[in-house]
């Protein structure tokens, strides 16, 4: 559908395009989850022939009298904001069985409902796909110079001397991945954002789930998601931060919030990796949580550049959290999946990838480019207590401000600046 038409805007493409398409020829519906203003809508209708807006008043007198009358359209059928109906589920995977043919419908949602025993799982009719924010390349900020794609195939990468400035880093992490900030002013971005997250704890978490707590809370909550950013989950931590402003908080309430924020899809836990290749060492398995966007971590941290640039390790995790969300959407659009490496003896790997029948790859990511050469000896040190039947299929050094260059035989470096699908 003509997305000016119908929402007056014009549909940017996005990376998960590719994905969508080959869905809709797979299965009968296709389920695109991410948090609220992602731009799930705009990718949908893209995609889609019609389309009904379940949160309009129109939509609403239809799911209290006949729910049916909204499956009724041109395929793809796009539900848009399917949660606030969800006994549409079952009526969905109905007429995808009645059809026997993909592509007939599009579900898009910011929340997961809780699991209902009357809902059937959709197997075999269903499949997912998460949608994120939008990447530095989806939004401008990447010279396209070194594909993933390419670095899977073996593709040389054509050096390059210039280096990013630190500012233009600070700049782009704390530039929105929201399609529709993307042209404010920083300033007015870290505004919205903020007034998003108060709608996270004031309204959109209640609205989910039982929460006692105050918005307060909530906020408080968010802030220390947002501290702890790209480093492993530690509930005791995010406990410890709560009290300040709710003493008497257990620990499975912080939990469950974490959980409740993760069915938003706020925050993202990125797992530890856990494949058929074996370590020499025992492998930890605590998982990485991520906010839905490094913007809104700043924002949750109300930080500006100036904040962000006089605190280094802050910011390197911030970094780190951007080359994260990037490198997920770019792998998950090939089919595959990202983990993190940490095993007893101490080495790590921040993102290990895998393809399926292509292989894998390793990459160490730093905010300073002079800090290339002695990460890419530390990768070769973890890689090397992987047991593989291959070798990666590359190994990368991801920097804020370093150059684009071999180091060694083996290993590449990059800043994330240069990087695209």
């Amino acid at each position: 559908m003509d997305t000016y038409a119908v929402l007056g805007r014009r549909y940017e493409p996005r990376i998960i395009d590719r994905q969508v398409t080959e869905l809709l020829r797979t299965a009968g519906a296709v389920v695109i989850e991410g948090p609220r203003a992602c731009g799930k809508t705009m990718t949908g209708l893209h995609h889609a022939k019609s389309l009904v807006q379940l949160d309009s008043p129109g939509a609403q007198f239809f799911i209290d009298s006949d729910p049916q009358a909204l499956l009724a359209g041109e395929a793809p059928r796009l539900l848009d904001e399917w949660q606030l109906a969800p006994q549409l589920w079952n009526m969905v995977r109905r007429a995808v069985d009645a059809a026997s043919a993909p592509g007939r419908f599009i579900l898009t949602g910011s929340a997961v409902p809780a699991d209902d025993i009357s809902r059937h799982t959709g197997a075999g009719r269903f499949l997912r796909l998460r949608e994120r924010t939008m990447t530095w390349y989806e939004r401008g900020a990447s010279t396209s110079a070194v594909p993933l794609e390419g670095l899977f195939a073996g593709e040389a990468m054509v050096p390059d001397l210039s280096t990013p400035s630190l500012q233009s880093v600070v700049d782009n992490l704390s530039t929105s991945g929201f399609p529709a900030m993307t042209e404010l002013t920083l300033e007015r971005q870290q505004t919205l954002l903020r007034g998003y997250l108060e709608e996270v704890a004031r309204a959109d978490l209640p609205r989910l789930g039982r929460i006692r707590q105050k918005p307060a809370v909530l906020s408080q909550l968010l802030r220390s998601i947002a501290r702890m950013t790209g480093a492993e989950l530690s509930y005791s931590a995010l406990l410890a931060d709560t009290r300040a402003v709710a003493p008497d908080i257990r620990l499975e309430t912080v939990s469950s919030y974490v959980e409740l924020l993760g069915r938003l899809f706020i925050v993202e836990l990125i797992p530890p990796f856990a494949t058929k290749l074996r370590s020499r060492a025992r492998l930890r398995t605590t998982p990485k949580i991520h906010m839905a966007d490094p913007a809104l971590a700043i924002a949750a941290l109300d930080a500006d550049p100036a904040d962000l640039t006089a605190d280094p390790a802050t910011l390197g995790f911030l970094f780190e959290s951007a080359v994260i969300h990037d490198l997920t959407v770019m792998v998950e659009a090939m089919g595959g999946r990202l983990s993190h490496y940490r095993d007893s003896n101490g080495h790590e790997i921040d993102a290990v990838l895998e393809l399926p029948g292509r292989g894998w790859a390793a990459v160490e990511i730093k905010l300073g480019g002079r800090r290339a050469i002695e990460a890419a000896e530390s990768l070769r040190r973890a890689v090397a207590q992987i047991d593989a039947p291959q070798p990666p299929a590359f190994m990368a050094v991801i920097t804020g401000t370093g150059f684009t260059a071999p180091i060694g035989d083996d290993v590449v470096t990059f800043p994330l600046g240069a990087l695209c699908p």
